[in-house]
């Protein structure tokens, strides 16, 4: 594999923002500018690490829900419309609660650390 991988290449600059550049920063705007693109770093990082997995899970526990197969966006379309006409399918709340657990591992997993 090359070498700096692409979460090597990530990290080294979020060290950097984070280590040398944040600490110097005076403007509050500036300062407030580079913590948001930390945190969009690390949401690359987490999404480069997590994402496969997720989606094949997010794959297979929608189509287990539908009694279907396709791709995440169609299932999930699908599900949309079953449940704006009222017609969702049993478990789905279930299956939302983990949906939502599952995008917070990405956007933000301080949060399901809170409120397990």
């Amino acid at each position: 594999m090359d070498r700096p991988t692409l979460d090597e290449l990530l990290e080294a600059v979020a060290e950097f923002l984070e280590g040398e550049i944040l600490p110097a920063l005076t403007d509050p705007r500036l300062r407030f500018q580079t913590l948001v693109a930390l945190n969009a770093l690390g949401i690359a990082r987490r999404e480069l690490a997590l994402g496969e997995v997720l989606l094949r899970e997010e794959r297979e526990a929608l189509g287990k829900l539908l009694g279907a197969q396709g791709e995440v966006r169609e299932l999930l379309a699908s599900l949309a419309g079953l449940i704006r006409q009222g017609h969702a399918p049993p478990g789905t709340l279930g299956y939302l609660k983990d949906h939502v657990a599952r995008k917070l591992k990405v956007a933000n997993p301080k949060y399901l650390e809170r409120y397990p």
